[in-house]
């Protein structure tokens, strides 16, 4: 992901918005927003910034990148998105609401590291209300996460704002 720009023209740090946590050790912004890590006993569990972030579902999943997408309502944008960088085990619904985002359990990390080799960089856990008749549950781990807020549209819309960005399926409309 070295010199990777995304659509906002922002690349991997803290620039247009965005923090971004790698390394096996993690790190945690000082202003308390961003924890990220593997979470164990004393480490850091992720911290979200201050927001409605009811509704979740996956933007965009490739071999490099898994794009998370969080607002108040997904109809017509969403305003935060972590962005797991190399992602290397996910278990995630493709649409929920409302995560607790927790420590993973020991089986969990046992499990992760056990299929991947090592234990990796970033792993995220949570539950979440996916419409099923028991919370469901997700493990993401990684080799970088960044966590990112601002307007992405979920439409069509020209001369967009320093910082808004369109969803990665939006295109111009055809004639």
């Amino acid at each position: 992901m070295t010199g990777e720009r995304d659509a906002d023209g922002s690349g991997p740090g803290r620039r247009g918005g965005r923090d971004t946590c790698e390394g096996s050790l993690g790190r945690a912004r000082r202003d308390g927003v961003l924890h990220c890590g593997v979470s164990r006993p004393g480490r850091p569990v992720i911290q979200l910034p201050e927001g409605s972030w009811w509704d979740w579902d996956v933007v965009a999943w490739n071999v490099g990148r898994l794009r998370l997408g969080a607002g108040y309502d997904l109809t017509y944008h969403h305003g935060l998105e972590l962005v797991f960088g190399d992602p290397v085990f996910v278990m995630c619904p493709a649409a929920f609401h409302d995560p607790v985002f927790r420590a993973p359990t020991p089986d969990e990390v046992r499990l992760v590291s056990e299929q991947v080799g090592e234990t990796p960089a970033v792993l995220v856990a949570f539950e979440a209300d996916a419409h099923g008749t028991a919370p469901a549950r997700g493990l993401i781990a990684a080799g970088q996460l960044d966590i990112v807020q601002g307007p992405v549209f979920r439409y069509w819309r020209e001369n967009l704002a320093p910082g808004e960005r369109l969803a990665p399926w939006v295109n111009p409309p055809t004639e």
